[in-house]
């Protein structure tokens, strides 16, 4: 049973290897061939991936039913110097020859001495901590990602309002294009004469009511050297003489 067990815990870890494999050799592959085109979002949805297989993994490790891989011992059976083809094909092509020299680390079970020493000092220095200092400490832990977490919250409010501030727009353009039809067009302008502007027109000249419209409100001004007889001019252009049809 231990023996199926163990065979079934291996499978399982092959597989997600193989899964956490692929991830990354996607993701160095576009580090290396699409980083003129590589955006953020892409790269956090890469490390996304392979963060969450990497905790399918330790799920698999950490299991009711797999059993203490640090305690199984594995033993070559058979170590040469000469390469052997099928490792080639098991190892896609990274390990050519399984000899004296390879065997210590590919099939090690158990860290090397001095980080196994390390890590087994951290619990002990983790065991000599109470609970109440342990609580302490994850109090205070927390409190410093909270006000952390607080200040980068009011930086990002603080420039997402100035870059509102600065786009605000600081004009009507209704408003604008009101007063460029008006100045450009006379769009919105009125045709009345104001009272008292302007020489008076003699009524009996029929030419006086072919003024064009619009030019109502300009100011007559006669001609320099012209006769005194001469008809005054409007806006530059001669009213029709007394008798004559205006034009």
């Amino acid at each position: 049973r231990e023996e199926k067990q163990l065979e079934l815990t291996l499978e399982a870890l092959i597989s997600q290897v193989a899964d956490l494999k692929n991830s990354l050799v996607s993701f160095i592959y576009k580090l290396e061939n699409e980083y003129d085109r590589l955006t953020w979002p892409s790269v956090l949805d890469s490390f996304a991936l392979l963060s969450g297989q990497l905790n399918t993994l330790n799920k698999v490790l950490k299991h009711e039913k797999t059993p203490l891989l640090r305690n199984q011992v594995i033993i070559p059976l058979v170590l040469s110097p000469d390469r052997d083809e099928e490792i080639m094909r098991q190892t896609e092509g990274r390990v050519p020859v399984f000899s004296h020299e390879v065997v210590p680390d590919h099939l090690r079970t158990k860290p090397d001495p001095e980080v196994e020493e390390q890590e087994k000092q951290l619990i002990t220095d983790a065991a000599r901590i109470s609970p109440d200092v342990a609580q302490k400490q994850i109090q205070s832990l927390n409190k410093m990602c909270s006000n952390l977490l607080e200040k980068i919250s009011k930086e990002e409010r603080e420039s997402e309002s100035g870059g509102l501030r600065q786009n605000k727009q600081t004009f009507n353009p209704a408003d604008t294009n009101a007063l460029v039809a008006a100045v450009a067009f006379g769009k919105g302008l009125s045709n009345r004469r104001p009272p008292g502007s302007g020489a008076s027109v003699q009524s009996g000249q029929p030419g006086a009511g072919a003024i064009i419209a619009g030019a109502s409100g300009m100011q007559q001004v006669p001609m320099s050297g012209a006769p005194a007889q001469q008809q005054p001019m409007l806006a530059g252009v001669q009213m029709a003489q007394a008798g004559q049809p205006g034009k």
